[in-house]
């Protein structure tokens, strides 16, 4: 008997012998068709091919294709275990011709595989065409040999393939394997063709036509092939079975999972094998191909699928989690050929255990809670919508796990009163963020959310995508198109939203009849918004887009988001474990991080910070992201961001290794941090860090500014540039530029004394003190005087100098700085029990036009704002003092 894997060989290398190029499987995420969540058929992978938009070196392949089937419009999920043909995952054989070969290559070519490689009799095949292709009917009578009975017509879209509304298009053939009349069922296009006795193993696609707006068809000029048949429908087949779930591969899984559990393969828990087996192999794929657990978008849909499979293996009476243990038999089965599922077993198996570890306790509660609310209903009573909704929103129990869960029990869930309570959540939370002030027009993303779905976000592993623009917003209202300024939103991006102190990505989006600069990117209640000026022609709603992220400044962004990580620990190590991070930026120009310490940094913790950021950049580790529940991730010892809002799992991202010295211990992670933000691979490509410096952003709480890769080297490169220019200007070395700067300053500060000491003596006058300035005022010896060339600092030491001279007696000075006089005023220690200095003060700077003045006794000073009131001003000091003497 043909194994599986024998059966996908012996196809591929039948059409390697016609000639086609055996092409390696696409990813299961279609990079070339937004429209699709995952890859489900053969052709998605050469879309571009048949439709011009890309040439390849060959113009025929092969292939066989992973497909999942499992969300969206291709749901085959809730028949998986039910039903003898439905899988979430299927591989899909496959030939493709690109303008080269056509119908009557394509027939012989099925119709010899079929009856000479896989040695099906010939009797037992039938095939249907469309009701005009006149053509296929005839090539099938001459190769075949089959009666007109034998090749049914079909009138019906059931065999007229369509890309999309417009496009390539064209007529199919279908072949047929009659399993006897022991099986009920009729042949295609007969009452009874609903029955199992006639299986389509092939269908033969004939691109021949494009489809255009009017309604209208013309011939291709270049017409294709695309074929595809199901490899586990055929291996039924050939292996005489009339279940998929009964062949080798199949078999084998379904065996692990029996005696993983101790239970019997065919015994009452037949159908949950069944689903462990297929939930395998489309979580394992999905996970090699770098799908991740979440709760939107691939990822949600691939926890679907683990959480059903997990519950029947819960139903089989594991009590402890199950999948992860048959990795090994899958990548047994299948890893031969595909070498991706064995260079990410690892990673399968411990995404498999962790999700099962987490979902366990949700199971456990769920279920419990389920059985009480069914507790009070009548036998086969539908489950209420808002106790469903109950389990979903308050316990994290899911709609489809209840549906799945009530199945076998022979009762449903009133599924409209389960979205309405989800419709009364929604308009709470939006009318909580609407009153929150954060936007006027919150409502708006809200409902699209709920109509469009929330937007995947693929940049993580991307800067290059194709989307579909779900809508156009334009002055706070939907449009179909647009031009100028617009708010483009697609199902799918690679652009980043601002969130966590990273800014929004900017960049392009391009379509058949525009373009549009992206010039920010914001995201709400899961929607994200591409803030965009259209510059070239028109975007309009509904159409396939390109969508390319800026990549010099992602680089530098990411850059500058990574350093602030490993600073993040370096200031942990430095100041102490009361450090935490209280805001951030990561601008494609520089970083901000403020984080609690209640002093200003030194030069040496500075340098200390800086040196240990750039020792582990130059390490150049691995910066590795894994998924985990924020109490697995504290537990850790990863540390939570500011401002960061956690659901049900978290972005642990990991950076550096330490050393055995110092604090950490050989191989521990140096920074474990909760990030939803996007880092670089390696440390290295941070590329360098250089603090500027730090200061005070509120009480409690510092601030540091770095700059990082091309800023850092360009602000070195600066710095010693003006380091040279110094250099020059000193005729010195750069090395010695610091001890000649401090010997100019020390030579600086004694010319400045020396002139301080010769502006005093001027000022005195050398006998001044004795001679014409000294007044009698109210028999108080007194020098009241207005001064040019010298500065406010200056006055009350030659106000000290000359209360000496006078040994008794009261001095006033006014300094002529430019026109804002300043003024200072001394009296004698034996007379400020009679006279105050500030008091006289004061009385000058009322005349000068300035206010207050202030001091001791014995010296006081002030200023004005006009030099023109000094007459005035020395008139009220006489007037105050001949005040004292009366």
């Amino acid at each position: 008997m043909a194994s599986l894997n024998d059966i996908r060989s012996t196809f591929l290398d039948y059409f390697a012998r016609q000639g086609h190029a055996v092409v390696d499987s696409s990813p299961l995420v279609p990079r070339n068709d937004p429209t699709l969540m995952f890859t489900n058929s053969g052709m998605v992978q050469f879309k571009n091919v048949f439709t011009g938009l890309e040439h390849r070196d060959y113009n025929r392949a092969t292939t066989s294709q992973k497909c999942v089937r499992a969300g969206g419009k291709h749901n085959d999920l809730d028949n998986v275990g039910y039903t003898a043909r439905h899988h979430t995952f299927f591989e899909m054989l496959g030939n493709f011709s690109f303008g080269d070969y056509f119908k009557s290559d394509a027939i012989p070519f099925a119709w010899e595989l079929l009856t000479r490689d896989f040695d099906i009799p010939k009797d037992r095949l039938l095939v249907t065409v469309y009701h005009t292709d006149d053509e296929a009917a005839e090539i099938w009578k001459k190769v075949a040999g089959l009666s007109d009975e034998r090749i049914i017509r079909i009138p019906t879209d059931d065999n007229f393939w369509r890309m999309g509304p417009t496009g390539p298009c064209g007529p199919c053939t279908e072949i047929f394997f009659d399993h006897g009349p022991s099986i009920w069922g009729g042949p295609p296009g007969s009452a009874e063709e609903d029955g199992d006795r006639f299986i389509e193993i092939w269908n033969l696609v004939f691109m021949q036509n494009e489809q255009h707006e009017d309604g209208s068809m013309t011939e291709l000029p270049r017409q294709s092939i695309d074929t595809g048949m199901g490899l586990e429908r055929i291996g039924a087949l050939l292996q005489g079975k009339h279940d998929n779930y009964d062949t080798d591969l199949m078999r084998a899984l379904i065996e692990a999972s029996a005696h993983a559990t101790t239970s019997d393969p065919d015994g009452p828990g037949k159908m949950h094998h069944r689903v462990i087996a297929d939930h395998l192999r489309a979580t394992s794929f999905l996970i090699a191909d770098g799908v991740m657990p979440s709760n939107d978008g691939r990822g949600y849909v691939l926890r679907r699928i683990m959480r059903r499979a997990m519950r029947h293996a819960h139903m089989l009476g594991a009590q402890d989690p199950l999948m992860h243990r048959l990795v090994p038999a899958l990548v047994h089965q299948m890893g031969g050929h595909y070498v991706e599922l064995r260079e990410a077993q690892a990673l399968i198996t411990e995404t498999l255990r962790a999700e099962e570890t987490r979902f366990r306790q949700t199971l456990d509660r769920g279920l419990k809670l389920l059985d009480a609310e069914l507790e009070g209903l009548s036998e086969g009573a539908t489950l209420p919508g808002d106790a469903a909704f109950k389990l979903y929103d308050t316990f994290g129990f899911p709609l489809d796990l209840t549906q799945d869960a009530l199945r076998e029990r022979g009762r449903a869930v009133d599924v409209a009163g389960f979205d309405a309570a989800m419709a009364e959540q929604k308009a709470r939370a939006r009318a909580s963020w609407s009153g929150s002030g954060e936007a006027t027009d919150a409502a708006i993303w809200f409902d699209l959310a709920e109509r469009a779905g929330v937007t995947e976000f693929l940049g993580y592993d991307m800067e290059t995508a194709e989307g579909q623009v779900m809508a156009l917003v334009s002055d706070g209202a939907e449009v179909e198109r647009a031009g100028g300024e617009v708010q483009i939103i697609t199902n799918q991006t690679p652009f980043y939203a601002e969130s966590g102190g990273q800014v929004g990505d900017t960049g392009f989006i391009r379509s058949s009849t525009g373009a549009a600069e992206v010039t920010d990117t914001r995201k709400v209640a899961g929607v994200f918004i591409h803030v965009a000026r259209v510059t070239e022609g028109e975007i309009c709603k509904g159409q396939p887009v390109k969508l390319e992220v800026d990549h010099s400044r992602r680089s530098a962004i990411r850059a500058n988001h990574s350093a602030t990580h490993l600073l993040h620990e370096a200031l942990r190590r430095a100041l102490g474990d009361h450090v935490s991070q209280k805001g951030s930026l990561n601008a494609p120009d520089r970083l901000r991080f403020d984080f609690s310490h209640g002093a200003a940094l030194s030069a040496e913790d500075v340098a200390q910070i800086e040196a240990e950021v750039n020792h582990f950049i130059r390490q150049n580790t691995q910066v590795e992201t894994r998924i985990m529940s924020p109490d697995e991730a504290r537990a850790l010892g990863a540390q939570a961001l500011f401002g960061e809002k956690y659901g049900e799992e978290v972005r642990v991202v990991s950076m550096g290794q330490e050393a055995s010295s110092g604090k950490g211990q050989d191989g521990q992670t140096y920074s474990l941090e909760l990030c939803g933000g996007t880092h670089v691979a390696r440390t290295g490509d941070i590329g360098a860090f250089v603090c500027l410096g730090d200061s005070a952003s509120a009480a409690g709480i510092r601030r540091v500014e770095a700059l990082t890769g091309q800023a850092a080297l360009e602000y070195l490169r600066a710095q010693d540039m003006r380091l040279g220019a110094v250099a020059g200007l000193l005729k010195a070395p750069a090395q010695d530029v610091p001890e000649r700067v401090k010997a100019l300053m020390e030579e600086r500060r004694a010319l400045a004394n020396e002139i301080a000491q010769l502006k005093r003596q001027i000022a005195l006058g050398g006998s001044g003190a004795q001679g014409d300035d000294i007044e009698q005022i109210g028999g108080l010896r007194v020098i009241a005087k207005v001064m040019t060339g010298v500065s406010g600092k200056e006055l009350p030491a030659l106000i000290d100098a000359m209360k000496e001279k006078l040994g008794s007696g009261a001095v006033v000075l006014i300094a002529d700085t430019g026109g804002k006089p300043a003024v200072a005023a001394g009296v004698t220690k034996d007379l400020t029990g009679q006279i105050s200095a500030v008091d006289l003060v004061r009385a000058c700077v009322a005349e000068l036009g300035g206010k207050g003045g202030g001091g001791r006794p014995d010296m006081a000073q002030g200023g004005g704002a006009d030099i023109a009131g000094a007459d005035r001003a020395l008139a009220a000091i006489k007037t105050v003092l001949e005040g004292v003497g009366a």
